[in-house]
């Protein structure tokens, strides 16, 4: 293996091993979680997903090829999967299955 690569997989080893205990050597002990902190813990994640919603559906074209039909077919299957089941893994993965069978198979 290059020397290189040795040392970028260390890097990173050791970044993610920082930014993974870092939160407990800040907030560690008897130290109280600022009100800040715990508000971002509640929305980022929704924000996140929100994000990636929109990323994902960007260069959708509803004018051209498949009009969108896949992006739409997926989204569907993950909200209503979601619903009903309360289950992100399932719906994700299902939505992603459906979507990739859709433009491989289909479109």
């Amino acid at each position: 293996m290059d020397l290189r690569a040795v040392t970028l997989i260390a890097v990173c080893v050791a970044v993610t091993i920082v930014l993974r205990f870092l939160p407990f050597v800040i907030f560690g002990r008897k130290k109280e979680i600022p009100g800040y902190i715990t508000y971002l813990s509640g929305v980022l994640p929704y924000a996140i997903m929100g994000m990636l919603v929109v990323y994902c559906l960007k260069n959708v074209s509803f004018f051209a090829g498949s009009h969108g039909i896949p992006e739409i077919a997926a989204s569907a299957v993950v909200v209503g999967l979601h619903v009903w089941k309360r289950n992100t893994l399932l719906s994700i993965a299902a939505g992603t299955v459906l979507y990739m069978f859709l433009i491989q198979a289909v479109f």
